[in-house]
């Protein structure tokens, strides 16, 4: 038989934001200790009044709870439920302090107060005029996102993402949404079609709509992105969206694309002679996909023409003058580098590890430098720029930084018609630049300046879209060095021969036990013995043996997401081992604890913040008053709301795709078969050559035979190469390569 409860939530035990579920600890009238009470709110304030209806079950674990068939809470109407309401992190600038200090003042009345006449909170002793804005914005926004949360809730939908949903569309965002489902697919970062989709049939929206159809097509090309592709043949799109749709008529997709091409949200191109691997049919790309590989192809070649930006010089005097400056005799292919470089107004410089990349341009900054030509570095991230000013001398600037990006305009100010003043761009690691990022870099490269690609072709490609070195490269309309000899220097680190073989497809030789090497293999064969081993040698041996912080210098380089032995796993594994909660200050938002002293990775771009995909930091602090953390990347502290936390993800592990450009002290690999479908060989190359001092590869024999001998056979689709060609056919351009 049913009953009644109700009471002030003095803890909550347990909410999960997308599906609703709760554990309350409530104090009820009648009752001596505070009773459980377990059911399903979209959001859930400690100090809220609230009313259940359900009955009393026995958990075998937990004992006896009130199960809620019905649960609704209500504002808080006893002071002692309005301090706990205001003090529980509801408000930003509002903690358990300033809680107890203002309802001292406006008692029972306080909600009412902050609700309609919030300026009289300047007569709280704290409460100056910027605290002031902060509690009322976050008001405001509470009110909007309850609204959305309670929507969103009685359409089955979680609530983790209300916060931004309410940013982006203010006190209209219920009848947005309501209007069209879809648009939260491209308008709110994090929402995919699924949710989107799920929401538009509980709304009632025709499994034909045309806004569902685009939506599934746009969400088609999306996944194809996700895997690297800047286009796909029409017919394999038209396919993938039936699959996603399940029942929408073929027509009704084809409309949806044609709508699309005509608003200019999609664009079809047919190349007029056939492209692996699918021969002559439409491709159909997004706008800024195509935008992005056309304005590559175009900017290179228009930048091959015209006089190279150095002087009329002899290039052999320079290559003998530039000899004595670094104090070596330079290999026969670095000089051909060099000699390229004085000529070409576009050179790729291409090799492994150890083959000398960085000495070529240290010569080349030496000519220009002394030819008074200005000279900028630059690589996607912030730990590979870092390198790049190490071992120059000179500084490198990540290419967002570079770019110069304006917040309050959304865009970079450097572009075609504000490009930088410099006369040679040289671009590291310019394996893992995507389509986009290179198309907005090359707009703001002057016409008369000279580029520079160097990079590593047989790591893995970038991960946003494009396969661009390799498509460059392999156009053969670009001149291309090709350093293959690994100088004698390089042959004593047991990591650049490891690489080096793998490469060949051969297995790496480990160093010895108790040697002086740098590469190390440790057999294992089960997940957990090699988690046993990885949390001995990172909590232990690596410190004790090499002197290395296992919280700042390891670095654990997994190839998949999923998984006993994936990120995921290690990260929940690692924190506890390496920054255990202890009691310490620590906030829980989708799905994650973060702790001060985490390790932490940026998993978007956010040009605002100035902090980028990949980019890795530290939590230095969490504030629960304003409901942020301060996390510090290369020196300095960014903050975070608590709504902002999903684009941060542990970082004591990562995959070895986000390390790309990245160098690390100590790296430790786990390898075993259940890795198998991402055991290829550029993957294992990527992972063992982000080592610095250390590399560790723990796992079987097997799993490290299957990675060295597997190729990775996937095709990027990509019209760039063909792109290339024919700017090079109409411009009759010459290809060379060394």
């Amino acid at each position: 038989m049913s009953e009644s409860l109700a009471g002030v939530i003095d803890r909550i035990t347990f909410h999960n934001l997308e599906s609703g579920y709760a554990i309350l600890r409530v104090t009820v009238s009648g009752h001596r200790d505070s009773v459980t009470i377990v059911g399903k709110l979209p959001q859930v304030v400690a100090g809220e009044y609230v009313e259940a209806e359900g009955e009393w079950v026995f958990d075998r674990d937990h004992g006896k709870q009130f199960k809620a068939d019905l649960l609704r809470t209500n504002p808080p109407h006893t002071t002692a439920g309005i301090v706990k309401y205001l003090g529980s992190g509801l408000i930003r600038g509002i903690g358990p302090a300033y809680a107890k200090r203002i309802v001292e003042i406006f008692g029972d009345k306080t909600l009412e107060i902050i609700d309609q006449s919030p300026m009289n909170l300047s007569e709280v002793k704290g409460i100056g005029p910027s605290r002031l804005a902060r509690i009322r914005k976050s008001w405001d926004e509470q009110k909007g996102v309850r609204a959305i949360m309670v929507f969103l809730n009685s359409y089955g939908i979680g609530t983790n993402r209300a916060i931004r949903i309410y940013r982006q569309y203010g006190d209209q965002a219920i009848e947005l949404v309501k209007s069209n489902p879809y648009r939260l697919t491209t308008d709110i970062w994090g929402i995919g079609f699924q949710i989107a989709d799920d929401l538009a049939v509980r709304l009632g929206v025709p499994f034909d709509s045309p806004h569902r159809a685009r939506a599934a097509v746009r969400h088609a090309l999306q996944q194809r992105s996700d895997k690297g592709d800047v286009g796909y043949p029409e017919r394999g799109i038209v396919e993938l969206t039936g699959q996603l749709t399940k029942n929408i008529p073929e027509q009704v997709i084809l409309d949806a694309i044609e709508s699309g091409r005509v608003e200019d949200e999609f664009v079809r191109d047919t190349p007029p002679e056939p492209v692996e691997p699918v021969g002559i049919e439409p491709w159909l790309f997004t706008r800024p996909m195509f935008m992005s590989e056309l304005g590559v192809a175009r900017s290179i070649m228009q930048l091959r023409q015209g006089g190279h930006p150095l002087p009329d010089m002899n290039v052999e005097t320079a290559l003998t003058w530039v000899q004595t400056r670094i104090g070596f005799e330079l290999a026969k292919s670095q000089k051909a580098a060099i000699r390229s470089a004085c000529t070409e107004k576009v050179l790729i410089v291409t090799g492994g590890p150890g083959v000398g990349k960085t000495t070529i341009v240290k010569g080349l900054l030496e000519i220009f430098s002394a030819r008074q030509q200005r000279v900028a570095l630059c690589a996607p991230t912030g730990r590979a720029a870092k390198r790049l000013s190490e071992s120059t001398g000179k500084e490198a600037k990540t290419i967002h930084r570079l770019l110069e990006f304006d917040p309050g305009l959304g865009q970079f100010r450097r572009n075609r018609e504000h490009p930088m003043d410099i006369d040679l761009l040289v671009v590291d690691e310019s394996s893992m630049v995507d389509i986009t990022l290179m198309n907005q870099l090359l707009r703001a490269v002057p016409p008369w300046a000279a580029l520079i690609l160097v990079g590593d072709i047989d790591q893995l490609p970038s991960v946003g879209p494009g396969c661009v070195l390799k498509d460059m490269i392999e156009s053969e309309v670009l001149p291309v060095v090709r350093l293959t000899e690994i100088f004698r220097q390089a042959e004593t680190s047991w990591i650049v021969r490891a690489a080096h073989a793998i490469n060949s497809g051969k297995e790496p030789q480990s160093a010895p036990p108790g040697g002086q090497g740098d590469f190390y293999f440790v057999e294992a064969d089960d997940p957990d013995a090699i988690i046993e081993k990885m949390t001995v040698m990172i909590r232990d041996r690596i410190p004790s043996r090499f002197g290395l912080d296992p919280r700042k210098d390891v670095q654990i380089l997994s190839p998949m997401q999923k998984s006993a032995l994936g990120v995921e796993n290690l990260n929940r594994v690692f924190q506890n081992l390496l920054n255990p909660a202890s009691g310490g200050k620590q906030v829980e938002r989708f799905g994650t604890s973060y702790r001060v002293g985490d390790k932490i990775i940026q998993t978007r771009n956010n040009y605002q913040k100035e902090v980028y995909n990949g980019d890795i930091g530290r939590i230095t602090a969490i504030d629960d008053t304003d409901q942020e953390i301060l996390a510090e990347f290369d020196g300095r502290e960014v903050p975070y709301e608590y709504g902002e936390l999903d684009e941060l993800s542990l970082a004591y592990a990562t995959t070895i795709h986000k390390s790309q450009g990245s160098e690390y002290a100590a790296i430790v690999i786990p390898l075993h078969t259940q890795h198998f479908v991402m055991l290829q060989r550029n993957l294992l190359y990527t992972g063992i050559t982000r080592g610095k001092k250390l590399v560790v590869v723990v796992g079987s024999r097997k799993a490290m035979w299957i990675a060295t001998q597997t190729q990775d056979i996937a095709t990027r689709f990509s019209l760039l190469k063909w792109r290339l060609r024919k700017l090079h056919e109409a411009g009759n351009g010459e290809s060379t390569e060394r």
